[in-house]
Parts: structure tokens; sequence; C-alpha cells
């Protein structure tokens, strides 16, 4: 800081950093000068400003001025400070219903092949370049033509119908491929991976048919297209396979797998596997996954900590169940390691479960017909009384050439009861659904999200799809079972139920209530007080599928190219950044220094001024200040 004074003005100057400032009380002029970021210069003086304006007045709008400079500059800087901080992914989202640039050659595709029971699916993905952070995954989107739509096929039957003609497998599947190339551009073909996935229709069958089936896909789609395609990207997964994607597929959506985000996210401490000598890692929670289908029923989640065993049995029997994987690009940082369970239940989903009921009471009816010699159920005048049905609702089960007739009284209570010895569940502890072994759940920290059948039952009828509440369901439930089957109907034709909902859902619906809620609560061993379970058929907009799990898993080593090209000139970039953002807070510091400065002296000047009106002329500035008399230059 450097002090002086003009001859003819007794004025006071001031040096700071970057910035100066003069003031001259007898020529009524102050002076602002910086020299950065870029040298401007700004003065204010008696000729310049309207005579109405008084001293006091003219300090004052000097004073405001210079606060509003202050502002704004502090402006800039924290606009600086925050431009490059990553945005929320629910942000993100926004762009993921827009029509995909394939006009940009940075973006990179993925195509997935979901050859299921039913039929066939193609998927089509896209990502940017990786950002160069090892910390995270690529960002995948699934892939949306100029119209937004989702770039997805589906053809019929599935791919198992072909077990006995294998030869045609390949004309089979080129549709779906041929509608994949026409939406990926084309110079990109060579360089995207094409994964075709095969599951239950598959898994049923001779390993000597998978293969066959899997020999002709390699050998005749190479001739055909120019996608990335090796022998270990057509192949039959598992159901635990299948459970880790869909596992990897919603957490993904949710951005359980960043680990930075907003301070209130929830977070678990987790014992890395391989790691238990080390301190856990500290990231964001996932969620767990409940979907029933026709057939089956599946659970996964995350298992943070290392788990006991009942016995040695129950040890062996769970390691089938845990998965353990590195969604990360480099095998040796741990922060994307995870331990899941998962459990697949054939037999135990929404349709096999009714097949199953209805065959026990097939069985047990007729054995205590012959018992007590009656005809119950055999005739339509003594129907089967079935709880599990729609008051009044007939029905009928067709075995072994005969039929039963069975009429819905609606008890949704009894049904209950009489489906809970279907759980199969054991006295052993820590098991589930068919005595199957299941990790304890923390149910007061975890959250699940319930798909299929937990949302079609909550939701096509009930109306009650999102957050499940035990309660409120079981009582919906028991008055819909109660209503009969005529109010029912009139309800369908007015429209009430959901779009999808048909004559097969209204007549199941009570057995189905039934069915999820012991599962849920009886298998599965959820508390009736349990909050954190969401019913969905979407999340964030979209059908989270498996696909985007196995596709996410299966291209987890592309990031690191990218990785290792920042990593050569990143150096220099950050430490240019640092020193930008840095420089730009010195700056402000300095700045804040000078304008405190400018208000002490600005309040200093006016004393002396006073003194100078009421006790006549005053001595020397440099005489106040205790300094010795200096030689005052000639006039210039």
């Amino acid at each position: 800081m450097n002090l002086w004074c003009l001859a003819d003005c007794k004025g006071v100057a001031l040096s700071v950093g970057y910035l100066s400032w003069s003031y001259c009380p007898k020529m009524g002029r102050i002076s602002v000068s910086c020299l950065f970021p870029a040298s401007w210069h700004f003065s204010v003086s008696p000729v310049a400003c309207p005579r109405l304006l008084n001293s006091t007045l003219r300090k004052i709008a000097v004073t405001g001025l210079l606060v509003a400079v202050f502002l704004l500059l502090y402006y800039s800087v924290v606009k600086y400070s925050y431009r490059d901080k990553k945005l929320p992914r629910y942000f993100a989202r926004v762009t993921d219903t827009e029509a995909t640039d394939i006009g940009n050659p940075k973006l990179n595709y993925g195509i997935m092949v979901d050859c299921g029971s039913s039929g066939s699916r193609i998927f089509v993905y896209w990502w940017p370049r990786h950002n160069g952070n090892p910390h995270d995954l690529l960002d995948i989107k699934q892939m949306r033509d100029k119209n937004g739509t989702p770039v997805v096929m589906k053809i019929k039957p599935g791919i198992s119908e072909f077990a006995n003609s294998p030869e045609k497998v390949s004309d089979y599947i080129f549709p779906l491929l041929s509608f994949a190339a026409e939406h990926v551009p084309r110079a990109k073909h060579k360089e995207t991976p094409l994964y075709i996935l095969c599951t239950a229709g598959m898994r049923i069958l001779p390993e000597s048919q998978q293969k066959a089936i899997l020999e002709d896909l390699l050998t005749d789609i190479p001739l055909h297209f120019e996608f990335l395609f090796s022998d270990s990207h057509a192949e039959v997964i598992s159901g635990k396979q299948e459970g880790v994607y869909a596992w990897i597929g919603i957490n993904f959506v949710l951005g359980r797998f960043e680990h930075t985000g907003e301070e209130d996210d929830a977070v678990a401490e987790v014992h890395v596997p391989g790691s238990e000598n080390k301190e856990p890692v500290v990231r964001k929670k996932t969620v767990g996954i409940l979907d029933m289908g026709g057939v089956s029923t599946q659970i996964a989640y995350e298992v943070p900590k290392t788990v006991s065993f009942a016995s040695s049995q129950q040890e062996e029997v769970a390691k089938t169940l845990f998965a353990e994987f590195n969604l990360g690009c480099d095998a040796h940082q741990t922060e994307h390691i995870y331990r899941v369970y998962v459990a697949t239940f054939l037999g135990f989903g929404g349709n096999a479960a009714r097949q199953r009921y209805t065959d026990s009471v097939f069985a047990n009816t007729v054995f205590k017909n012959r018992l007590l010699g009656k005809q119950t159920g055999m005739t339509s005048d003594t129907p089967y009384l079935d709880p599990c049905l729609p008051l009044d609702v007939q029905d009928e089960v067709q075995q072994n050439g005969q039929t039963m007739y069975l009429r819905g009284t609606g008890d949704f209570h009894l049904c209950r009861e009489i489906i809970q010895p279907f759980m199969n569940k054991t006295n052993e502890t820590q098991t589930s659904l068919n005595g199957v072994y299941q990790p304890p759940v923390h149910f007061e920290s975890s959250e699940f999200y319930g798909f299929s059948e937990f949302f079609y039952c909550t939701d096509d009828v009930l109306r009650m799809g999102g957050d499940y509440n035990a309660a409120k369901f079981a009582k919906a439930a028991k008055d819909y079972c109660a209503t009969k089957w005529s109010v029912l109907r009139e309800r369908f034709d007015r429209g009430l139920y959901a779009s999808h909902a048909d004559l097969h859902r209204l007549k199941y619906q009570c057995f189905k209530s039934a069915w999820m809620y012991e599962v849920f609560h009886n298998g599965f061993s959820f508390p009736t007080n349990y909050g954190n379970l969401k019913t969905a058929l979407q999340v964030s907009d979209k059908e989270v599928q498996w696909t985007l799990g196995a596709i996410l898993y299966r291209t987890r080593f592309l990031p690191l190219r990218d990785i290792q090209q920042e990593s050569f000139r990143g150096n220099h970039s950050r430490w240019r950044s640092f020193s930008f953002v840095y420089n730009h807070y010195l700056f402000f510091a300095c700045f804040f220094v000078v304008l405190l400065s400018i208000l002490l002296y600005l309040l200093r000047l006016r004393r002396i001024h006073r003194r100078m009106l009421h006790g006549g002329p005053s001595p020397p500035l440099w005489i106040e200040e205790g300094l010795p008399p200096q030689k005052i230059p000639g006039a210039l």
C-alpha cells in the first residue's frame, strides 16, 4: 500500500494489488483505476456532477456505485465457481426423451437383443464420450428416433420355438438387426457392439439345442452385418444374471451409482467383498427390486455387510444366491464393487400360483367327495365356494377330463389363510419362500421397487400404484373381493379401471391381491408397517428393462481408453482451471480490502474537512499523521 499527496489538493491516494484509488477534496475529484482483468479508469468530479448534489450526497453516490461494482464482481466469481458443477441426474432425464442426435460423430452405440420365451425384442442404446473420470460410469441412454420414440422392436414367437430347426434362427432374427442397422449411423456399425442374450425359453432346452441355435447366430450374422459381434456376445443367461442386470438397470436410472450427489442423499457403509481389513466404503444407498411375473417371482438387493449363516449347509446354498461384481472400468478400484443377493422362485408368479391353488382345490375336493359321498363342485348347482374369487363370480377348472365349478365368496382374509401354506416356508432361520436362504433386510433404512404383478395388483383395479401402504391395500382388496361381480362388471363397462385391465384381471384380482400380500409380508417377511416400497411400471418416465443393466455391465471397460487420453492432457488443464478460479478469489479479496480502505479514508477525510470549516486552516496532513515536514515542490 502506498500513500502520497498532491501539492495543490491535499489529497490521498491508495494502491492495493491491481487497484488504485485517489481523492482530492480541493478539486472534488475521486479517481479509481483497475489493471485486472483489463485496464480501465473511472473518475468523478464536480464538473461532471450536478450542483444540486452537495458533497455528502456525492460521496454517498460514489460509495453506492463502488458497492454495486463489488456485487457485480462477487456475482461473477460465484457464477464461475458453480459453472462446472455436475447437474443432478433428474435434470439430465429431461434430455432422455429427445431424439438422438445421430449426426454427432462423438456418440457411441450399442445393441441388445432380449430373446425371451414369448418373443424377442431389440433395444438400441447410445452414450457420449466418457468424461475421463474413473469414478463415473458410461452415461447410457435408450436411443430415440426423430419423433422421440424409443428404438425398440419386438417379434414373435420366442427363439426357443426353433429348437428343432436351428438353421432358421438367423432368418428369424434378421428383421430385428435390420431395424437396428437403419437407426445406427452407417459409419458407426463396425464399432457398435451387438449382444444377443437368451432367457427363460432357452434355459429349459437341452444344452445341445441351445448350442446349435447360438452357433447359427454366430456364423450367419457376421456375413450380413458389420456390428461388433463375437462368441461371447451370444449366450443363454441364467435367472441370477437376469436379476442382477435388472438390479443394475433400476439403480443406474435412479442415479444410485453416482458417488457425488446432494447432501441429503442417503448413504450406506459398505464392506467391500475381499477387503474385510479395510475401512468400509461410504456411498449412495441402492434400492432393491421385487418382480412378480406370471410364472416366477424374483427379489434382488444389495447386502452391504458380511452376513452369518445358521449352518454350513446354508452357507453353501447362499453362495449360489450372491453375485459379486465390479461395475467400474478399473478392476483395482473398489468403489463400484457390489454384493447383491438374487433369488428366483419358479411357480410363485401370479398365474402359476393360481394354477397351483386350483390344482390343490380340485384334488382335495375330489378326495372329500369320495370320502363323504358328496358331489361338491361337480355340477353348477353345487359349486365349490371359493373365497379367492369376487362375490358371486363363476369359474370352471378343467382337469383330467373333468370339470369343476366354482363360485366366489369374496373373503379376502380367508383367502390369505388358505394360500399361506403355498409359501412353503420352513422353521429354519433366515429363510423365505420355498425355504430358500434370505439375508437380513434392514427394513428401517432400505428401499424397494415392485414391478409387474406388484404394480398390476395395486394399480390396474385398485388404483393404488406408487407408495405402498399395507393397511390401505388390504382394506381396498377386501372391499373389492366382497363386491358383487355384477357391480364390478358395471364399473368395468364404465371404464373406471386401467385401460389395459381386462375381464381376466377383474376375475383373478382378488386372488392375486392376496397372493402378492402374502408373498411380500409372509414369504419375504417384510413387516406390515413397511413404508419404503414403491410399485411402478416405469421409473423416471421410462420402462426399465434388464437389458439396460446388461449393456452397462458388458461395456464397463470401454471408458479405459478415454481415461488414459484424459490423464495425458488433464494435468495442465486442471491446473489452469484451478489457477483461474483462485485468481478470481484473490481479486475478490483484494477488492474487498480496497473497498474497506476507501470507506475508512472517506470517514477520516470528512472529519478533516469539517475541522477546516469550523476550526480554521488545519495543519498539513503529514503533521497530523506525525510525519516529519516535507519540502513542497513548486507549482508545475
